[in-house]
């Protein structure tokens, strides 16, 4: 703030700082003079800037003691109200105490009310049980005279609880073997069960294996009479193929004979055709034949027509 005073005062208090000189003709006054009264003008507007500069720093510095004072008065207000929350919360959390031990008060008392009903219904209870025991005891003591009797008359059992733990045990070990039998029986028809299931199963296996036997032994049979035709087959195809072979070597014999001849008629040398090479041997064949039919077939024309030979021959 202090580096913009003067661009503070030069917008703001321009025109109360500047006094306005009374305009003078410039023509009268020499250039000594006018720099004189710019000098003297320059220095009253100093001194008013200076004084205007010394009041707003007494007033910046006041107004800085009041937001001081204010900044302090203010912590303090917050000190206060931050004691005051506490404080509020305090009495909160004591009357919420107080009132939290207020109901739990009631509902023990309600509570113990309950149990009071609940141990007096329990005692209701307990009483009738008591009595339905006195008169089960009163009806039953005649057993309790009876075993007495025979504890005195038995030789090794003198007392009425040895005989109670005796028939307890008795009862044990019937119910045991009744349960044992019971399982017994049940394994039994269990694997009776079993053994009849498999017993199907065996049967259903047998029978189908029987079955599948008798497809194969149609298939073994169909096999051996195919095998007895397909035999006569191959000795026939066997024989045809000796049958061929011994024809194809006197075809090969005979048109290796064949070119000798044709070689022999042409008064040419052997081709140079391999002995294998039947079917280059019979082209050679007919070729000489195609050859020697053509001059049969002219020698044959003209001896048809001899006038126009002479002639042909004269010409």
């Amino acid at each position: 703030m202090a580096l913009n005073l003067e661009d503070y005062f030069r917008t703001v208090y321009e025109d109360k700082l500047l006094v306005k000189m009374p305009e003078r003709e410039d023509e009268y006054l020499t250039p000594a003079t006018q720099l004189l009264e710019k000098r003297r003008e320059m220095s009253e507007v100093e001194q008013a800037l200076a004084a205007q500069k010394e009041e707003f720093q007494m007033k910046m510095e006041s107004l800085q003691q009041r937001r001081e004072e204010l900044e302090r008065k203010e912590e303090q207000l917050k000190e206060s109200l931050l004691k005051f929350n506490k404080f509020l919360k305090e009495n909160d959390s004591k009357r919420s105490r107080a009132v939290k031990k207020a109901c739990d008060a009631r509902e023990m008392a309600r509570q113990k009310d309950r149990d009071m009903e609940r141990l007096g219904e329990e005692i209701a209870v307990l009483e009738a049980k008591k009595e339905r025991l006195q008169r089960k005891v009163e009806k039953n003591a005649i057993f309790w005279k009876y075993l007495e009797k025979v504890s005195k008359k038995s030789e090794k059992l003198q007392e009425i609880r040895e005989m109670i733990g005796r028939f307890d045990t008795l009862i044990s070990t019937r119910e045991q073997l009744l349960r044992k039998a019971s399982d017994n029986q049940e394994k039994l028809e269990s694997q009776r069960l079993e053994l009849h299931h498999f017993t199907e199963d065996k049967s259903t296996q047998v029978l189908y294996y029987n079955n599948e036997l008798a497809a194969l032994q149609g298939c073994l049979d169909q096999a051996c009479s195919n095998a007895v035709k397909w035999e006569s087959k191959w000795n026939h195809i066997q024989n045809t193929a000796a049958k061929k072979t011994l024809l194809l070597g006197q075809i090969k014999m005979a048109s290796l004979n064949l070119l000798q001849l044709v070689n022999k008629q042409a008064g040419e040398q052997e081709a140079e055709i391999p002995i294998e090479d039947t079917d280059g041997q019979l082209d050679r064949i007919k070729m000489f034949i195609v050859d020697q039919t053509d001059i049969l077939r002219d020698l044959k024309r003209m001896d048809a027509n001899p006038t126009s030979n002479t002639l042909s021959n004269n010409q």
